[in-house]
């Protein structure tokens, strides 16, 4: 299955180099607000691109809110990756609490 993980622990991961993060979210999306350091694949695409991931190192899923990240968490756990998070809020919580500047939609 996967974890919880909210966006001011997720960044805290991000710092230290133990996490990788996967944004599940549309590109019209992304024109919005991004966040450099993501992988970015939509949720739509996630099954057929899941080699752009490294099975071996803990993925984090991030969408808008943290129901189509909860979904590819899910696909992660059926293909074989066993160290999933999800980012509860997404990024609109992100932006409330790691990172004002960023742009909320």
């Amino acid at each position: 299955m996967y974890e919880e993980l909210t966006p001011t622990q997720t960044a805290a991961k991000l710092v230290d180099g133990s996490i990788q993060l996967l944004d599940v979210r549309e590109g019209w999306e992304l024109d919005i607000v991004s966040l450099p350091q993501a992988v970015h694949i939509p949720l739509g695409q996630l099954a057929d691109r899941l080699n752009e991931l490294n099975p071996a190192a803990p993925v984090a899923a991030l969408c808008h809110g943290g129901v189509r990240s909860a979904q590819a968490a899910m696909l992660l756990n059926v293909n074989g990756f066993t160290s999933i998070y999800n980012v509860t809020g997404g990024i609109d919580r992100w932006s409330a609490e790691v990172d004002p500047s960023l742009p909320r939609y």
